[in-house]
């Protein structure tokens, strides 16, 4: 059982510090309108939570197919499901945060979602030279998304998540930033067309995707 990876080398952090973190963050957030409300992160996790997870022992997918779509590659996805919670001690620690009640309260009353059958789904996502995504609106299930990114590597700096005005054009608006434990918030809804670009991107690029989802959700192996 491998429980060495944890949010900061002094083990003080845990869901506790997540929390924390997550909470003050959220105080702080950025918050744009438009085309859709959305949010702009700095530091939602506990110094050192981005290096432990970015260290998980996963390696990179292999021979993957980009056209635009996650679902595409859906065998090498990887999920902190109960699981890999019980092998290392970030994947718990950041479960354990967003699972906390005050955490679901908080992004109530900051983004107007309605969380009451969320139902906490966290990937693990390590994206190679040639990944894009589609425009797209998240799913009706999903009630929140979040990503987290975890690299500081300058070469990555055009790698954020792109945020899109709807069809026909798709107009590009801008992204969010990406670097180390920065991240950006939005409620999934009709109008909340993103995707990444075809940027080029070098190395690798690291994130966590959190998502509250409802008790519709099909795939329940990938939760929390």
């Amino acid at each position: 059982m491998e429980r060495s990876l944890a949010c900061d080398p002094a083990g003080q952090s845990g869901a506790d510090g997540v929390t924390r973190s997550f909470l003050d963050c959220l105080k702080s957030a950025r918050q744009e309108t438009r085309p859709f409300d959305y949010w702009l992160l700095d530091n939602p996790l506990p110094e050192g939570c981005c290096e432990a997870i970015a260290s998980l022992p996963f390696p990179p997918p292999e021979g993957m197919s980009f056209k635009g779509r996650r679902e595409i590659n859906n065998v090498s996805r990887v999920y902190f499901t109960p699981e890999n919670q019980a092998k290392f001690d970030v994947c718990r620690s950041v479960v354990e945060g967003f699972k906390n009640p005050g955490v679901r309260m908080a992004i109530e009353e900051a983004t107007g979602a309605d969380l009451s059958d969320g139902h906490l789904r966290i990937e693990y996502c390590q994206d190679t030279e040639g990944f894009w995504l589609e425009p797209h609106t998240d799913i009706f299930v999903k009630k929140f998304t979040m990503l987290v990114y975890l690299s500081d590597d300058p070469a990555l700096a055009n790698a954020g998540t792109d945020i899109l005005e709807g069809p026909p054009d798709f107009k590009y608006v801008g992204s969010a930033p990406y670097g180390k434990n920065k991240g950006v918030i939005f409620i999934p809804g009709k109008n909340t067309w993103h995707g990444v670009g075809h940027h080029p991107i070098k190395g690798l690029r690291k994130s966590i995707i959190i998502n509250y989802v409802t008790s519709d959700w099909n795939d329940t192996w990938q939760l929390a």
